[in-house]
């Protein structure tokens, strides 16, 4: 046959369980490797089907990686025909797609722009990935350090030693509500999350192997009120999960929300001293400990403050009604100055949280690991009420020997570039390559959210 073949924006094939619909399977846009992956991906498909969620890892291949505006006519056609390209182009590391862009944006984008901001794209959204201060950004691809490594390092630094701001916006947020909302959670995470208002909790959510569906952190807004801040490549793919897996006869609505709020995290040793020169609120450890979230000003703004920090530091993320988000913005500019305060891009919070060895969903966290492997056992509550989605085999698992775990590597030559080599040999030599991170470090939960150190 010649004619035309089906390509995806992202040079990956589909398959799965439509979210819109149950027993719906979709295997489809194999962009001209149809033939080749036709056994593997029917295999796997077929596997899904019969155990009703995948088996092992599918989430690059996942059709919940997408999302319904991803389906735009006129986004479609300028995408693919780049993509289509990419068949025949060098794969660069940290290659960014060029077409159809900017798809998704702040509030905040043209304020980033004229600041420096050189942008990558995440689940369509165009975020800072690094700053290049006082010339244009420039992004030359190639296998050692870019053109961004210095202006990253000095972010890096910036957040470890005085104060830094990083547009967030992409968080995927959710609104959970009803009074059987406590309770559906409940089933669905591995920590215990009933907790008082104005708390938050860093949980997993759990197959029935008890492995990782995802991570994400809750904040308790009411008594039947709960917020849902995700990754920014898992709202499609959490929304699904979360509404599959609550009863049908719950009273329970989710309703995603991540478009109304914009997100500026403050980190840093001086984040405190930041924003109490904009704010009439109590910082203080006692009056706002680790976890807490409540309503403060800033400015003439109202927002949210949450104690959480991905970077591993002393630090707020702010939820923004996106009316107020230049307000916000300008405020801690405006009051920055004399704390250092710098703006900081995905690079930089990357760099940050493998150095304190914070975990990420489709990195250190997987279908294929277990809490007990991922060293996050202290987000899992075995003994709560009502248990959890998971809770037999990861009492299974406990019973034995570990054999896998995530460790931390750190490296003595400052020099040296890691990459996926190292991967690529254990491969050939008939190994799995295990998961690993770059130097200690700890992660803001398991996901963007754990304890500050």
């Amino acid at each position: 046959m010649n004619g035309p073949e089906s390509f995806t924006p992202d040079l990956n094939y589909i398959l799965g369980e439509a979210p819109q619909l149950k027993g719906f399977f979709v295997g489809a846009g194999f962009n001209s490797m149809g033939i080749a992956s036709s056994g593997g991906a029917g295999m796997a498909l077929a596997e899904w089907i019969i155990a009703g969620e995948p088996t092992f890892d599918l989430w690059p291949v996942d059709i919940r990686r997408f999302a319904n505006f991803h389906g735009n006519d006129a986004w479609l056609r300028d995408r693919v025909a780049e993509t289509l390209g990419l068949h025949y182009k060098m794969p660069w590391p940290q290659r960014e797609h060029e077409s159809g862009r900017p798809f998704r944006r702040s509030p905040l984008y043209d304020r980033l722009k004229a600041r420096g901001a050189w942008f990558g794209n995440k689940m369509g959204w165009d975020r800072p990935n690094w700053f290049a201060l006082g010339k244009t950004p420039d992004m030359p691809y190639g296998w050692g350090r870019g053109a961004w490594f210095d202006a990253v390092a000095a972010e890096h630094k910036a957040t470890r030693e005085a104060v830094t701001v990083a547009d967030e916006t992409s968080f995927g947020k959710f609104l959970v509500q009803g009074r059987d909302a406590a309770k559906a959670l409940q089933l669905l995470c591995t920590n215990d999350i009933d907790v008082p208002v104005g708390r938050t909790v860093y949980t997993g959510l759990l197959n029935q192997r008890g492995t990782y569906e995802s991570d994400l952190t809750l904040a308790r807004l009411g008594r039947d009120k709960f917020m849902v801040i995700t990754g920014s490549a898992q709202v499609t793919r959490d929304a699904d999960w979360i509404t599959r897996n609550v009863a049908d006869d719950a009273h329970v609505t989710l309703t995603d929300v991540t478009g109304g709020w914009t997100v500026l995290s403050v980190m840093g040793p001086n984040s405190r001293r930041l924003l109490q020169k904009v704010s009439k609120a109590d910082f203080s450890n006692e009056a706002f400990p680790f976890a807490t979230i409540r309503e403060i000003g800033i400015g003439y703004a109202t927002v949210l403050a949450s104690r959480r920090t991905y970077m591993g530091e002393l630090g707020w993320e702010l939820y923004v009604p996106v009316e107020f988000a230049v307000t916000v913005f300008e405020s801690l500019h405006g009051a920055g100055a004399d704390c250092g305060l710098r703006d900081m891009g995905y690079y930089a919070i990357e760099g940050l949280r493998i150095e304190k060895a914070y975990r990420a969903w489709g990195r250190e966290l997987t279908p294929d690991d277990t809490p007990w492997q991922a060293g996050l056992g202290w987000a899992v509550k075995l003994d709560k009420p009502g248990g959890f989605i998971g809770r037999q085999a990861l009492i299974d698992a406990k019973a034995k020997p570990l054999t896998r775990r995530l460790v931390s590597v750190v490296l003595q030559e400052r020099a040296a570039a890691v990459g996926r080599r190292g991967a690529v040999a254990r491969r050939q030599a008939g190994r799995r390559p295990h998961l690993g991170c770059l130097r200690p470090h700890r992660r803001r939960r398991g996901g963007p959210w754990l304890r500050a150190s």
